[in-house]
C-alpha cells in the first residue's frame, strides 16, 4: 500500500518576507512522495521507483505463495480492479534474509482474485534497498564493532 510521505522530504524554499532577515524558511512538499509501511518497517516508494525505473524484471512472484500476506496490507478493492498487472513489482532484498514486496500489493491482489499464477518483479538490491527505507531494521554493524576492545 502507498500513501503520500509524511517524512518532510522534499523542501521547497517558502516565499521570503520582505521584513525576513533570519534563516531561510521551506516549505514541505508532501504531494509527490508515496512510501509503504508494514509492521515497524517502511520504504520510501518514490525512491524504490526511481530505482527501479528502466530495469528488466529479474524475479517472478508466485502470487499464491504472498496471498496470505495480503491480510496484512490495506487493500483498497475498487483500486485494485484497474491496476495494470504488465507494470513489474518492486520487491526489496532485506536484512533478514529474503525479499519483500514494497510496491505492487494492489497487483498482487488482482493477480490472486483472477488466478494469475506469477507477476514479474524487480528486486531492488541491499544497497538500494537501504537507501530508500525510512525506519526499521537496523544498522548493519562493522566486525570489528562487534569485537569489542580488550
Amino acid at each position: 500500500m502507498t500513501h503520500p510521505d509524511r517524512s518532510g522530504e522534499p523542501t521547497t524554499p517558502a516565499p521570503e518576507s520582505p521584513a525576513a532577515n533570519g534563516p531561510e524558511l521551506k516549505r514541505t512538499d508532501r504531494s509527490r512522495l508515496e512510501f509503504f509501511q508494514i509492521l515497524g518497517w517502511s520504504w520510501d516508494i518514490t525512491t524504490a521507483k526511481k530505482l527501479a525505473q528502466g530495469r528488466t524484471p529479474e524475479r517472478l512472484i508466485v502470487t499464491e505463495w504472498w496471498a496470505a500476506m495480503l491480510n496484512l496490507v490495506a487493500i483498497d478493492a475498487e483500486h485494485a480492479a484497474r491496476v495494470d498487472l504488465s507494470v513489474p513489482l518492486i520487491a526489496a532484498t532485506v536484512p533478514t534474509g529474503g525479499i519483500l514486496i514494497i510496491d505492487g500489493w494492489h497487483r498482487l491482489c488482482k493477480a490472486v482474485t483472477i488466478g494469475l499464477p506469477e507477476l514479474h518483479a524487480v528486486v531492488l538490491t541491499a544497497e538500494e534497498e537501504r537507501a530508500c527505507r525510512i525506519c526499521g531494521g537496523e544498522e548493519p554493524v562493522a566486525e570489528e564493532d562487534m569485537a569489542g576492545s580488550a
